[in-house]
């Protein structure tokens, strides 16, 4: 429960209410510093898995209860696909920013760990993480999320368009080559032409074709 946000004195209260005793501040304290120190080894454990080809990286935000404040957290993570096909969490990093100062410190954070062979990272188009990758990886190429961009291309889309353009999206995503998906793509872009989109709501559009090339 502390683990969750629920304060101290929360947590006294629902032990007596469930169980008919409290559990002491100390006992709370004594229990979270044992899981804390599970959680650092995990987090600092050596990368054993081999060479890790992909890496799929990205910046969430939480909301953490501290002091009875509420606060919002950046967490840099990485997850990975080594050579064996094997899907890891690489890491977690709290207390950043998504600049490239944070995913600079954060990436040589795992290579100091052990990851090795990276081909592909994946990630949204934040363009601190997009100077990290080629600082700390410069021999590694970079892919676009599709799950971002799609957000993305969601966000500036009419909500009567929206089923419309997954369809489409779906359809570039789903070439086997780039030339195919820009043969594609150009006519998804001129379908939305044909709907009033380049004039009403460019930026799908110019979302499209970015996203494309």
């Amino acid at each position: 429960m502390y683990l969750a946000g629920v304060s101290v004195r929360r947590v006294e209260d629902i032990t007596e209410a469930l169980w008919g005793s409290k559990v002491s501040p100390a006992t709370i304290s004594e229990l979270n510093k044992k899981a804390y120190v599970h959680i650092e080894d995990w987090r600092n454990r050596p990368l054993q898995g081999g060479r890790y080809p992909y890496v799929y990286v990205d910046g969430i935000y939480l909301r953490r209860n501290w002091g009875g404040e509420y606060e919002n957290v950046a967490i840099l993570v990485a997850i990975a696909v080594n050579e064996d096909g094997y899907r890891e969490v690489l890491g977690a990093a709290e207390g950043m920013k998504e600049d490239k100062a944070s995913w600079v410190s954060f990436f040589q954070w795992l290579r100091g760990r052990g990851l090795d062979g990276v081909k592909l990272v994946v990630g949204d188009k934040c363009l601190g993480m997009l100077e990290a990758v080629g600082e700390v990886f410069p021999e590694t190429k970079y892919q676009r999320c599709t799950v971002h961009f799609y957000r993305n291309v969601f966000s500036v889309t009419p909500r009567s368009k929206v089923k419309l353009v997954a369809k489409m999206l779906k359809a570039i995503h789903a070439q086997e080559s780039k030339k195919a998906a820009r043969e594609k793509g150009y006519p998804a872009q001129g379908q939305q032409q044909n709907y009033r989109s380049e004039r009403e709501h460019p930026k799908v559009c110019v979302n499209l074709l970015c996203g494309v090339e």
